[in-house]
C-alpha cells in the first residue's frame, strides 16, 4: 500500500499504550529512586482528583466521536475534525486527559515520580502521537483543520 493510499495518521505508539508505559516507569523509578520526602494525604487526595477529572475529560471527548460517528482510534479513517465539547479548549482532551492521569495515579499512591516524568510524556506523545496525527488531519481536511489549529491550543 502506498503512503498517498493511506487514510489514517502514521502514529509511532498507540496512545493509551504510551500513557501505560510512563505510568510504569513512574512506579518503576519510586521503586528504585524513591522520593525521600513523605507525601502529605492531601496530595493523595488531589492525586485521586486529577485522575477522576482525567478520566471524564478523555471520556467526554471519546462520546464527541462517538456523537459525530467518526473514530477516536488514530490508526482509523477520521471522517470529520471534532470541534465540539472539549475540543473546543483544546485539540488534545483525550491526551490531556491521559496527562492528568499520569501525574495523579502516582500522586494518588504515595510518588512524585508522575510530576517528573511529565514532560517527557508531553514531548513523547507529541513527537510519536500528535505531530503525525496533525500531518494527516492537515492533509485529510486543509482549511477546515488549519482554521480549527488557529484558533484551539494543542493542550491548553
Amino acid at each position: 500500500m502506498t503512503e498517498s493510499t493511506i487514510d489514517h495518521a502514521q502514529v509511532r505508539i498507540h496512545p493509551p499504550v504510551l500513557t501505560l508505559l510512563h505510568v510504569i516507569a513512574a512506579f518503576l523509578l519510586n521503586w528504585l529512586l524513591p522520593f525521600p520526602k513523605v507525601m502529605p494525604v492531601w496530595v493523595s487526595w488531589f492525586g485521586i482528583l486529577l485522575v477522576v477529572a482525567g478520566l471524564a475529560l478523555a471520556f467526554t471527548a471519546i462520546n464527541q466521536f462517538r456523537k459525530k460517528h467518526t473514530t477516536v482510534s488514530p490508526h482509523g479513517s477520521v471522517s470529520m475534525v471534532v470541534r465540539d465539547g472539549p475540543y473546543r479548549f483544546t485539540r488534545n482532551p483525550i491526551y490531556l486527559g491521559f496527562f492528568c492521569t499520569l501525574i495523579g495515579f502516582p500522586l494518588a499512591l504515595g510518588t512524585y515520580w508522575g510530576i517528573v516524568l511529565s514532560p517527557v510524556f508531553i514531548l513523547s506523545m507529541s513527537a510519536l502521537v500528535i505531530q503525525h496525527e496533525e500531518t494527516y488531519l492537515e492533509d485529510k481536511f486543509r482549511d477546515v483543520y488549519t482554521s480549527y489549529k488557529s484558533r484551539v491550543r494543542r493542550w491548553l
